[in-house]
């Protein structure tokens, strides 16, 4: 509760200056991301090194505890798995694939050999032997399995893909021997996938390419990896930048971490550290809440109307105000959804220096959309501030 002002005039004064504190705390959430703890986020995190029929790496299962961790802190239930055989890793995926049904956000991290074969990408658990092509059906892991796994029944949430599987694999060259002349279909590293929307696939290394599995505890990829998501305040846009920056100058010039988005929003590992949170385009949450607060203003001014004195018109006067100005911020904030739509669509994603150029324009286009929410949220608190010094919010009840 407020104290008012002894004279009238000095309360009037006073209200639209307290009204114009935060009324859009409810508003600025229209426009905004939910926090984590709203979320339920899931993670399946594997590192395999222990290969029987393949160069053992060192790094994988350090890798997976790593980025474990970094997951935890970020609100992730984690399922975590090291040096998997394929029963091992078939039980895993069962038990991620059990928890994706209520996930807000489905993430998965693989480190270990993998392989493509004719365009499809195959993980590879410790145990395989893959003598002839049939052996990949039984012996690997088909990550579009994985993939659909993640989307399946669920339309409109995020699904986020780490592969740091783009090792020297001699199955690989053993797999491309025994093929004879279709020896062509094994590709070097991984190939791009194409993800559903909503998803967001990052390599360690440029699809067709080779990566490096390090010389410390986590390669090159992952150790720049687990340093960001650490990090307050970033996008998974803007991690990715930085850590594609870190890797080209650990392995000077080498290795180029790459990425493919369907994403419709921007996602923070911390949203709650994020610049007004993360945007997202408007929905049932947000025009419900829309709603509420054009309900909370109607039965206001109701109230307002049958006290008639001079405080009270300016009350009335000033919710004209709040009303209008609500309205303008949050047509804005819906143009500039379109805006972000129609910047990743001119730009294509694999093409570098585009992808830089869209990320530059989409990042101009949340800042103000991140200082609208702020001028939201002092609005809604202003109408809440009004509710309490009027007394309309008890009689409204």
């Amino acid at each position: 509760m407020v104290c008012l002002a002894r004279s009238p005039f000095a309360a009037v004064a006073a209200i639209p200056a307290a009204l114009s504190l935060a009324a859009g705390a409810a508003f600025g959430a229209l426009a905004f991301a939910a926090p984590a703890q709203a979320e339920k986020r899931v993670a399946l995190v594997i590192g395999n090194g222990a290969y029987v029929h393949a160069g053992a790496l060192a790094n994988p299962p350090n890798d997976a505890a790593d980025v474990a961790a970094a997951l935890k802190e970020a609100g992730f239930v984690t399922i975590v798995g090291a040096d998997l055989d394929k029963r091992a890793f078939d039980g895993k995926l069962r038990e991620f694939a059990h928890a994706l049904a209520e996930a807000d956000t489905a993430l998965f991290f693989y480190a270990g050999h993998g392989l493509q074969v004719a365009g499809r990408n195959h993980l590879v658990p410790v145990d395989a032997q893959l003598a002839s092509e049939r052996d990949l059906d039984f012996e690997a892991v088909s990550l579009d399995f994985v993939l659909r796994q993640m989307e399946l029944g669920r339309e409109s949430r995020t699904s986020i893909v780490f592969l740091d599987a783009c090792r020297d694999n001699p199955l690989a060259r053993n797999l491309a021997r025994s093929m004879g002349t279709r020896s062509a279909a094994v590709g070097q590293g991984l190939a791009q996938v194409q993800a559903g929307v909503g998803t967001f696939v990052a390599y360690s290394t440029q699809p067709g390419n080779v990566a490096l599995d390090g010389t410390g505890r986590n390669s090159p990829f992952t150790a720049a990896l687990v340093k960001r998501i650490a990090e307050p305040g970033r996008t998974l846009t803007a991690l990715m930048i930085e850590v594609r920056k870190e890797v080209l100058a650990a392995t000077s010039g080498r290795q180029v971490p790459w990425d493919h988005s369907a994403l419709t929003g921007e996602f923070f590992f911390h949203p709650a550290s994020a610049p007004g949170m993360a945007a997202r385009p408007p929905g049932p949450d947000q025009d419900g809440e829309a709603e509420a607060t054009q309900r909370r203003l109607r039965e206001l001014e109701e109230e307002l109307k049958r006290r008639p004195d001079a405080r009270q018109a300016a009350a009335l006067a000033r919710l004209e105000q709040i009303k209008e100005r609500l309205r303008q911020l949050e047509e804005a904030n819906r143009a500039d959804q379109q805006r972000i739509f129609e910047v990743y669509r001119k730009h294509p994603a694999s093409d570098a220096a585009a992808r830089a150029t869209a990320n530059r324009e989409v990042g101009t286009i949340q800042i103000g959309m991140a200082r609208r929410g702020q001028e939201q949220k002092a609005l809604r608190e202003e109408i809440a501030r009004l509710e309490a010094e009027t007394g309309a919010a008890a009689t409204a009840k």
